[in-house]
């Protein structure tokens, strides 16, 4: 688990760039918050507005990036003072936080900008938990989260705008085909209000002040999962990455909370952490989470070991919530979204083909290292949506070995595909008839698998496979080496019969 999240490959370092970005921008928003004079309590509320900023505006462009950055106000800000405005009110407030939850959820159907203002609602509102905000503390609150915001885009558009150089690509929205219930975003809607509604029962029965953690818990197990079985895998890593978290806090949060410059130290390389795991490792990522929040209590004045032990109570009942949910109500199976991921994570491969060809040929605009990114994040999701099948206690042996057969060969492809753009990189690689002709059968392979119609030139009769290559020609070898595992591909993916992968 160690190894995946650190040693993963990080092809442009877009990851090391990410993580350290976010740093830097939540740095920059939590001292301005300070020179100010703001509260902790607002520097905290800050803080989070430009982590949310940072980490969930996903959208494929520069522009379109700025545009939900300044959209993100005109959801937080109302829903920050409802959820003030009804600190006193119980049942409304609950009521509230379950609409949020619903509504949130729902707006993954608007693809990454949808994503990231549900998120941000959401956040808004828990924080609001967290803080037991009031409403005497709006203004204050409403000035730092403006004034953060404003920081974090500083960085992402001003200072660190690396965007403009190597596109980041937005994680693949979830397959949403049919309408009303038919349509996945829908149904998960319903299922993450009923699941928040049982953990935000029975949290209250544990704790009649941390209860939100446990709503908390089944949000972040319905982010970026598409059907039962990614949710059943996110539920169980969420709750093992706050154990792991939890004990680590015993070790660092506990002894050192006190300390304001170690305790800034821990949150700045839990934020460094968050950002860096994320797209390879959620039981990481929540380990992260889980040292900063306990940071954050340290800071307030409240943390204890018996408030760590009740974050981990409120943690297994929100995933079980979400777990429940999504195996009782409205099911989405994981056959239905599978094939999607897998056939997504293929175009990225034809897309990399291609733009590593017009680099060869001259073209200085093509950037085979911007679709390998995007390959990688493709491939993420294909892991994600086939961790049920393959999971050690997984006991579907058949559909477990067809599941790691394309794994497999898909992290073949990916390989393939990093080595190719790391040539094609390269001033003195050139362009010449053969590579234009294994370009083409790498593209023809891909859509083969996929049904779609050829974009490529006629291929003549009898016309055979190109030779092994030989020499320097890693060009040449890279794209056999595509070539072959697309073709072995088409095994387990059993297309001839059109069955599904997860089926």
């Amino acid at each position: 688990m160690l190894k995946k999240a650190f040693v993963t490959p990080d092809p442009g370092r877009v990851r090391l760039r990410f993580a350290t970005r976010g740093v830097l921008g939540i740095a920059l928003a939590v001292a301005l918050c300070g020179a100010v004079g703001h509260s902790l309590v607002a520097a905290i509320t800050g803080g989070l507005a430009a982590l949310l900023a940072l980490f969930t505006v996903t959208d494929a462009t520069v522009r379109g990036q700025a545009v939900t950055t300044a959209l993100l106000p005109a959801v937080g800000l109302p829903v920050l003072a409802l959820a003030a405005v009804l600190h006193d009110a119980p049942v409304a407030r609950d009521l509230a936080f379950l609409a949020t939850v619903g509504a949130g959820v729902y707006a993954r159907r608007w693809g990454p900008r949808g994503h990231s203002l549900g998120v941000f609602g959401f956040m808004t509102f828990f924080a609001a938990q967290f803080l037991h905000t009031v409403p005497a503390q709006l203004p204050e609150l409403y000035a730092a989260v403006l004034l953060s915001l404003a920081a974090a885009s500083a960085v992402r558009f001003g200072a660190w705008c690396y965007e403009r150089r190597s596109p980041v690509p937005a994680p693949a929205p979830a397959p949403t085909g049919g309408t009303g219930l038919r349509r996945i975003t829908t149904r998960q809607a319903v299922q993450a209000t009923v699941g928040a509604g049982f953990a935000l029962a029975i949290g209250q029965v544990l704790s009649d002040e941390r209860w939100y953690w446990a709503v908390g818990a089944t949000w972040w197990v319905f982010v970026n999962t598409s059907s039962r079985g990614e949710t059943v895998v996110r539920g169980f890593r969420r709750f093992l990455g706050t154990v792991l978290g939890i004990v680590l806090g015993f070790l660092v949060a506990v002894p050192l909370h006190d300390e304001p410059v170690a305790a800034a130290v821990i949150v700045a390389l839990s934020v460094f952490g968050i950002f860096y795991t994320a797209a390879v490792s959620y039981t990481w990522m929540m380990l992260a989470v889980t040292v900063m929040a306990s940071m954050l209590y340290g800071l307030l004045g409240v943390l204890d070991p018996a408030l760590l032990a009740l974050r981990v109570s409120e943690t297994a009942v929100g995933s079980l919530g979400a777990v429940l949910a999504v195996l009782l109500v409205l099911p989405v199976t994981t056959h239905s979204v599978t094939d999607a991921w897998v056939e997504r994570a293929l175009w990225s491969v034809h897309a990399c083909t291609a733009e590593a060809a017009s680099r060869l040929a001259g073209s200085t605009e093509a950037d085979p290292a911007a679709r390998v990114a995007e390959l990688e994040t493709n491939l993420g999701r294909v892991r994600l949506s086939l961790a049920p099948l393959v999971h050690p206690l997984s006991p579907m042996k058949g559909r477990k070995g067809r599941a790691r057969q394309v794994l497999a060969l898909l992290d073949d492809c990916a390989r393939e595909a990093r080595g190719l753009a790391a040539v094609a990189a390269d001033p003195e690689a050139s362009h010449d008839a053969r590579l234009a002709a294994a370009c083409w059968r790498v593209e023809a392979a891909v859509e083969a698998l996929t049904d779609a119609p050829s974009t490529g030139g006629p291929r003549r009769p009898g016309e055979a496979p190109a030779p092994e290559p030989t020499g320097p020609e890693p060009v040449l070898a890279h794209l056999r080496a595509l070539e072959h595992s697309l073709l072995e591909l088409a095994v387990p993916l059993r297309r001839s019969d059109r069955t599904p992968v997860g089926a």
